[in-house]
């Protein structure tokens, strides 16, 4: 299967989800709102949120991740971006009363961002090849260092899951947290943070670039 086959195919299961479920977490595949906030903290992190800055949530869904930042009180500019039109849409009615919400299906409309979120991103790779969707991986990593200027964030399951587990979902993608360490500290920044201590199946990167 190529990749635009498997795009279109995500693009198409994560409509389905918006459909079933609405803005909600589930409507983005999370189990819940707990283990989302969980996520979200981890994300967050590379933020220094002692001055205004502007965020990039890459991957943004219904805009879960505004109103986290929003509800700690802290000043920035928010650009969601979200291959999946639905998503978009559905992000631009919830947060249409914020003046500092912007959603978009284009990251060239986005004027230029401190920060780039991404959570969840690479989670489901349907029916790639692991080496494929690493591959897809790592040129989308390129993109986020690209489109950010102090640092960004992103999680991935983690290949230190239950091999039960594991093998119930082919569809998954289970990444190296050790490998995505190490290609981030190689070619991004030498600040690097691996988080994989918050009690679910996945882990956080965090790279902080020197300004």
């Amino acid at each position: 299967m190529s990749l635009d086959e498997t795009l279109r195919k995500l693009n198409d299961y994560f409509a389905s989800k918006l459909d079933q479920f609405g803005a909600t977490p589930k409507g983005v595949d999370y189990n819940g709102p707990e283990a989302q906030a969980v996520r979200f903290e981890q994300l967050v992190k590379v933020i220094d949120p002692s001055r205004p800055f502007t965020v990039l949530d890459y991957g943004c869904g219904y805009g879960a991740m505004f109103d986290f930042l929003h509800a700690k009180g802290w000043q920035f500019e928010y650009w969601g971006v979200d291959i999946i039109e639905k998503m978009v849409l559905a992000g631009r009615e919830a947060h249409k009363d914020f003046p500092n919400a912007h959603f978009t299906v284009d990251e060239n409309e986005v004027p230029g961002a401190d920060y780039l979120l991404a959570g969840a991103i690479f989670n489901i790779k349907m029916d790639a090849s692991y080496e494929d969707w690493r591959d897809f991986t790592l040129r989308t990593l390129q993109t986020m260092n690209r489109l950010c200027a102090k640092g960004f964030s992103f999680n991935m399951l983690t290949k230190y899951s239950d091999p039960e587990r594991m093998a119930q979902r082919p569809d998954l993608y289970y990444g190296d947290p050790l490998f995505y360490f190490d290609y981030c500290k190689r070619n991004f920044a030498r600040n690097v943070a691996l988080l994989h201590d918050y009690g679910l199946y996945d882990f956080t990167i965090l790279v902080r670039k020197e300004i």
